[in-house]
């Protein structure tokens, strides 16, 4: 899990928006829709290695899944 004091601060490397935790799997943008994994806790917060989320239901469930 991550750290809340790290969580506060993390933000999409793209847009600099605020991401969704995603149980311990992703940190998720609804906005751009890209999902970036978090390898053993650690977020992975590299534009080139996010997935692009098309679709939908899988947006819906990762909004769903995710929190603040």
């Amino acid at each position: 899990m991550i750290d809340e004091a790290l969580r506060a601060i993390l933000v999409c490397p793209q847009d600099r928006g605020e991401l969704l935790l995603v149980g311990d799997e992703y940190l998720y943008n609804p906005r751009l829709r890209r999902a970036y994994r978090i390898d053993g806790g650690v977020p992975v917060l590299l534009i080139d290695e996010a997935v692009d989320i098309t679709d939908d239901a899988e947006h819906e469930r990762l909004l769903a899944a995710g929190r603040r």
